[in-house]
């Protein structure tokens, strides 16, 4: 077998020579192709490697390289045929070497068949462990696949690349902006394959992808701001530069970095969006800076399209949730509560039970009953939310109980000419609200 892969590889460098000879050759060597392809071609209809394998050599030592396209995707059979019944070690990688040259002069001749070629040509690679005992000849082979095949890469390639490299680096063979640079390439080329059609499998391959990127050790966050703080102070303009800055920076999860945070704002400055004014929202929220943490939500809620109603309302949820716990704002938590309830039906009861909680801690001056009268608006709207969502009936029914108690005697009612059941106006804290007198 040793010596069948010798004359095959040496007739495979002559084919990649006489790539310009007519389709079947010259003279007598044309004869001589026509007929050996025919012979080898009757041996492989059958699956009979055996007897192809002398034929089909034959005919790869004559025929030019343009005869026939399956002269080399029949080699590529008979090469697995081959490479399954060599023992001898050294035999069987030269086999697997020539199984290789097959698809290089696939992709070179018949271009229209190059992106299949390769990722098949991925598949027996991985098979036959081509070059693990080299992984940097692997690894530059990887990079030439996905930059020829780009987003019509199979999920292979993205993982067997991911693979070798996080390999390399950690063996120290190349550095930390080399595999961060191959991270950026997979991660983007996976994006743009999922954004034009999902697919299960690529999922699965990102997953495996970042699986492998963070055990690789470089996704660390002093790594991360050592490689891109230099690229932002020499671009800090620079779109793509900031995009994949935040984008390494929030997967090494270095929010809280004054480098992500200026690369957010340069980015929302250029190119301002939703997505990038909630980052800055989240940032900011982050350092307790209450007044750009709102600003910046706000501008989340009005850069979204309007069709998106649902989120919309989960922004204007989350306004309510802030106002409320962090800016100190119970009526600007209120208002945002209402219109996330008004947009989604789903966060009515969420959004209700919000805004009786704003209303259960209130502090409200004035006589027995004006002093407790915010209480019913709670009451109410704790109440609402069970309904609402019925889920929320444990929490809803405790505050319910809770907001009960405070209800004012039935005699204080009375001495404000109050009775039970009656229409009241409650107004504390900045806030407004039609409700019902109750009393214990």
């Amino acid at each position: 077998m040793k010596k069948i892969f010798v004359i095959v590889f040496a007739a495979l460098i002559a084919l990649q020579a006489n790539a310009q000879v007519g389709k079947f050759g010259t003279g007598q060597d044309s004869v001589e192709c026509v007929k050996y392809l025919s012979y080898y071609k009757e041996y492989v209809k059958h699956n009979n490697m055996a007897d192809a394998i002398g034929p089909w050599r034959n005919a790869i030592a004559i025929c030019p390289v343009t005869a026939s396209q399956n002269m080399l995707v029949d080699g590529q059979k008979i090469m697995r045929w081959a490479i399954g019944k060599e023992k001898n070690a050294e035999a069987r990688k030269g086999l697997v070497d020539t199984l290789m040259k097959l698809y290089d002069l696939r992709v070179a001749n018949y271009p229209k068949n190059a992106v299949s070629a390769l990722n098949n040509k991925v598949i027996d690679m991985n098979k036959y462990n081509w070059h693990e005992d080299t992984p940097i000849i692997l690894y530059e082979e990887m990079k030439g696949i996905l930059k020829a095949n780009g987003t019509q890469s199979s999920p292979l390639v993205y993982v067997k690349l991911m693979d070798v490299a996080s390999k390399l680096y950690q063996a120290g063979t190349i550095d930390a902006d080399m595999i961060m640079t191959d991270y950026n390439n997979i991660s983007e080329s996976i994006a743009a394959s999922l954004a034009e059609k999902e697919d299960e499998k690529l999922q699965s391959a990102l997953k495996d992808v970042e699986t492998m990127f963070a055990n690789s050790g470089v996704a660390s966050c002093e790594n991360m701001i050592a490689l891109y703080e230099p690229r932002y102070n020499a671009a800090p303009e620079d779109k793509d530069n900031l995009t994949a800055i935040v984008k390494m920076l929030g997967r090494a999860d270095c929010l809280d970095s004054e480098l992500f945070l200026k690369a957010v704002e340069s980015l929302h400055k250029i190119e301002p969006s939703a997505a990038t004014a909630y980052n800055l929202y989240k940032l900011y929220s982050k350092v307790d800076d209450t007044k750009n943490a709102v600003k910046f939500l706000k501008d989340a809620i009005e850069m979204t399209d309007a069709a998106d109603t649902k989120q919309i309302a989960s922004y204007y949820f989350e306004l309510g949730q802030y106002n409320f716990k962090k800016a100190g704002n119970n009526a600007a938590a209120v208002e945002a509560a209402k219109k996330a309830a008004e947009l989604d039906e789903s966060l009515k009861g969420r959004a209700y039970l919000l805004i009786g909680t704003v209303w259960g801690q209130l502090r409200c001056g004035g006589n027995e009953v004006e002093g407790h009268a915010h209480f019913w608006v709670a009451y109410d709207y704790v109440n609402k939310a069970k309904a609402a969502d019925p889920s929320l009936a444990d929490d809803a029914d405790a505050l319910a109980r809770q907001y009960a108690a405070y209800f004012p005697d039935k005699a204080d009612a009375f001495m404000y000419d109050l009775v039970s059941g009656a229409s009241y106006t409650v107004s504390c804290g900045g806030l407004r609200e039609a409700t019902t007198v109750r009393t214990n």
